[in-house]
């Protein structure tokens, strides 16, 4: 029988409960557009009960690059941490991490006033920054290797999210912004001016039309992660990851 979309919604249910990653094949060419994905994403999120009748109030959100589509994806709260934080139990299959920068919403925000925004206006409605780290990972048997369409039905491959302390916002020169990743005893590796869109704030109109379609509104408060710095880099069990943005903050992990 063809595969359906509740087959492949009960395929990352079972991966998520029973942390035995989901085979591709089956899935590999049924979602045909974003909106498919998205679909799915909220399914998930419903089942496992993640937002109940709250909104969402942590995203990931980013692109490869300023002309690539954006990807957006609401966060369960469980999986997001105060730095310094510890992997611990946490499912962590494939070890990827990211240095990023997470914004924080300092206003309400609906879809009539998500409608007007271009960068500069949308920087206008953050009212802190914080080093984050995402880790990386997939609920797919193929990882990374997955269709486009099924990372994205997967939080775009999310697996957790830590938060450094929360500073004032202020419009940086991402372009000289120098980010420091060290994982355990590795070299500490060194980017500047490195992020995808060149600046974090590039995610945010795209991101607020996004969350604020059906008529949801956007609480104060909501943070967005803004995409990686490092690329995806590889971290170990038993390893320290530490994030440091000059003149931002810094985050840990313990895996």
């Amino acid at each position: 029988m063809p595969a359906t979309t509740d087959a492949l919604i009960d395929a990352l249910l079972a991966a998520r409960r029973d942390r035995i990653p989901a085979a591709v094949a089956p899935f590999a060419q049924l979602l045909r557009t974003a909106d498919d994905a998205y679909l799915v994403q909220a399914a998930v999120a419903n089942e496992l009960g993640w937002h109940g009748d709250a909104p969402p109030r942590h995203w990931k959100s980013g692109g490869a690059s300023r002309t690539a589509t954006m990807g957006h994806s609401a966060l369960p709260p469980a999986g997001v941490w105060s730095s310094p934080a510890q992997l611990n139990s946490w499912p962590f299959r494939l070890g990827g991490i990211e240095a990023e920068i997470a914004l924080r919403l300092g206003r309400d925000v609906d879809a009539a006033l998500a409608a007007t925004l271009d960068m500069d206006r949308a920087s206008g409605l953050i009212n802190a920054m914080a080093v984050s780290i995402e880790l990386v990972d997939s609920r797919w048997d193929e990882g990374f290797a997955a269709p486009a369409f099924l990372r994205l039905a997967d939080l775009q491959s999310h697996g957790a999210l830590v938060l450094g302390d929360w500073v004032p916002y202020e419009r940086r020169d991402w372009l000289a912004q120098r980010c420091e990743v060290t994982i355990g005893g590795q070299p500490p590796r060194t980017y500047v001016g490195t992020h995808t869109c060149a600046d974090p704030a590039w995610v945010l109109p795209d991101w607020l039309r996004h969350a604020t379609q059906d008529g949801q509104v956007v609480p104060a408060g909501t943070v967005v992660t803004t995409g990686t710095w490092c690329g995806l880099l590889t971290g170990h069990a038993g390893e320290l990851v530490t994030v440091v943005f000059d003149g931002v903050g810094s985050a840990s992990i313990a895996l």
